[in-house]
């Protein structure tokens, strides 16, 4: 089963890294075990939403709207997609993955995959 995981951090956007130097070091260390475990199959961060822009179609127009985006709810700071045995077993990467950036909440979901 693969599961996207996507952060979104529990404070406002600014220009520092988003992790100390310590926890830059937890983050490898666990992007490693997932990659001993066999489950990670890409992780990536995201730059600052003030490089980004959204997308909407409405009623046949597009809207292309500039970030940066000021709601902390909205924004994504990264992303993984791994592939696990369960959805318990995705929640547990999640709580590993949230124990070392310490603010935040993680959507996972399941990729529907083609038989």
């Amino acid at each position: 089963m693969k599961f996207l995981c996507v952060y979104r951090p529990g404070t406002p956007e600014n220009d520092t890294p988003p992790l100390s130097a310590q926890d830059q070091a937890a983050m490898g260390t666990l992007i490693g075990d997932m990659a001993k475990a066999g489950v990670l199959l890409a992780t990536e961060g995201c730059l600052p939403s003030s490089k980004g822009v959204r997308l909407r179609l409405d009623a046949g127009k597009f809207t292309v709207t500039d970030g940066p985006f000021p709601e902390t709810k909205e924004l994504i700071a990264g992303f993984c997609l791994i592939q696990v045995k369960s959805k318990a077993e995705a929640v547990e990467w999640g709580k590993r993955f949230l124990s070392v950036v310490k603010t935040g909440e993680s959507e996972i979901r399941q990729i529907c995959e083609q038989p």
